[in-house]
Parts: C-alpha cells; structure tokens; sequence
C-alpha cells in the first residue's frame, strides 16, 4: 500500500458512501483512479466490507461488556459456538489467565447475565469474569495511517 491507498482508506472509514469523484480529488486522483485504486483495495483483502456505525445505545445496546472466558480445554476450535450467540460482537483467543475474550452488548443487565449462561453451556467453558463499562471515552478503527 501507497501513501494514497492509505489516504483513500482514511476517507473511506470517515464516510464510505461518498464519491468516487469526491475521493479522488480529496487524494489527487480523478474519480476513474479513485475507483480502480479502491476495486484493487477490495481485492487484496484491505478493505474487507463496506458498512455503516450504528449507535449501538439507539438500537438497544446500551449495556457493553467485556467477557474473559476461562476453559478445561483448547478453545480455538470453538469460534462456531461463541459466533452462534448474536450478543456477542468479538471473540479472540487470548494468551494469559483467561482463554477467550468476547465483547458483549446487551439490552438490560438481566440479558447479560443470560449471554453468559449461554457461554457457559459451550463445551470446555469453566468460567467467566465480566467487566461492565460504565463509559466508553472513544472507539477508533484500525489506522491505515500508521
């Protein structure tokens, strides 16, 4: 990646619906450019999927939890499981105390507590430590900048 693919990238994660003519003049290309360089981007797996940030509190997610997962056993095969409860937004297989750590958003409180029921009853599960966030100070993408 060139310096203008990383500039088209940054444009794009501020406001993926504008223009092909308005990228390109933001990086110095003409919109045809700006539209090949981001097709290529497509391709190789930089840009994985175009979406929108939804308020998760405007639609009900106001409880957001982070979940370390204890375990009898390896947990790396179990992606399947924690990806089948839809409260659960991400899941990764951690080095330390816990094996696994999900980040939950629920409705209420009494939902969470039922997301980690659920968890429970996934094979190998022998525990978990939730951390309830009281605030959320920001929540950045990942920098194609950097």
């Amino acid at each position: 990646m060139d310096h203008i693919d990383r500039a088209l990238v940054a444009k794009l994660q501020e406001d993926a619906g504008q223009s092909y003519a308005g990228l390109g003049q933001a990086v110095g290309l003409s919109a045809g450019a700006a539209h090949e360089r981001v097709r290529k981007l497509r391709e190789r797996g930089v840009i994985r999927r175009t979406t929108v940030d939804v308020d998760p509190v405007a639609v009900g997610g106001g409880v957001l939890a982070f979940v370390m997962v204890d375990s009898t056993s390896w947990m790396g095969d179990s992606a399947d499981d924690f990806a089948a409860l839809p409260e659960i937004l991400e899941a990764h297989v951690i080095a330390g105390s816990a094996s696994v750590l999900v980040k939950v958003r629920t409705t209420t409180t009494a939902q969470l507590q039922d997301v980690l029921r659920r968890i429970y009853a996934i094979g190998g599960v022998s525990g978990t430590q939730a951390t309830v966030v009281l605030e959320t100070f920001f929540e950045r993408p990942v920098s194609p900048l950097v």
